[in-house]
């Protein structure tokens, strides 16, 4: 069982979308997103399956949530230094874990 302490271990950081490009070489259909976490974290890049439900243009400006204290992770020809944080839909397909206020802060921290 995870503990308290465990979670504490995880950094989940608040950021904004600020490109989104095509990632044509992901064995399932993908982005490659730049995220940036704020002056703290600064800007990183992600990959995330999220092409059934998201469109380039509805994702940048978008507040979303991603670990930031991952060790990075070679995805094909792609270096994610994030992992961006979603649910499953009913066939499996991710729907992003986002702020449900605007006023969340870029950067800030998951307590």
């Amino acid at each position: 069982m995870a503990t308290y302490d465990d979670f504490l271990k995880l950094d989940v950081r608040v950021g904004i979308i600020t490109a989104v490009d095509d990632f044509p070489e992901a064995r399932k259909p993908a982005y490659k997103l730049t995220i940036d976490f704020g002056p703290e974290i600064g800007v990183k890049r992600s990959s995330a399956q999220l092409v059934k439900h998201y469109t380039k243009d509805a994702l940048k400006g978008k507040k979303v949530l991603g670990v930031v204290n991952f060790p990075p992770r070679q995805i094909g020809p792609f270096l994610s230094e994030v992992l961006t944080l979603g649910v499953p839909d009913g066939d499996h397909e991710c729907i992003l874990i986002v702020p449900d206020k605007e006023k969340a802060v870029i950067g800030g921290k998951l307590y």
